[in-house]
């Protein structure tokens, strides 16, 4: 699934590796990802997050998608930082899921992402 995300691979991002019900994804803050106030702009850091949990979430075989997620923002991020995504799976009851997801700057959390996943089958 990541080798055709064209998105989360436009901007960089790299799966460090996956398990069963977990991934780890790295993203380096670019220029271009950094808002007005010289910090990274959110979004970036939420799609960081995001993917981290939809690699987690289809480590296993069914397609699954996003029900639902949020972001806590604990620290700024800046240009030129790397940051470091790690999914895992909280609970999976019929075909959902709940992930949480942190983001660090080295050893400094600097997000916290929960996701709520759905298993829908084959896409396409």
């Amino acid at each position: 699934m990541f080798g055709a995300d064209r998105a989360s691979l436009g901007l960089g991002m790299e799966l460090l590796g996956t398990g069963d019900g977990s991934a780890v994804v790295r993203m380096a803050v670019r220029p271009d990802m950094v808002n007005g106030h010289g910090i990274a702009h959110g979004g970036y850091v939420f799609l960081l997050a995001d993917t981290a949990f939809a690699c987690a979430s289809n480590s296993r075989g069914p397609v699954n998608v996003a029900a639902g997620a949020d972001i806590t923002f604990i620290a700024p991020v800046r240009e030129g930082e790397e940051l470091v995504a790690s999914a895992a799976e909280r609970v999976s009851y019929g075909r959902s899921g709940i992930y949480d997801v942190t983001v660090r700057r080295g050893d400094e959390v600097v997000a916290e992402f929960r996701g709520r996943s759905r298993e829908v089958g084959q896409l396409g």
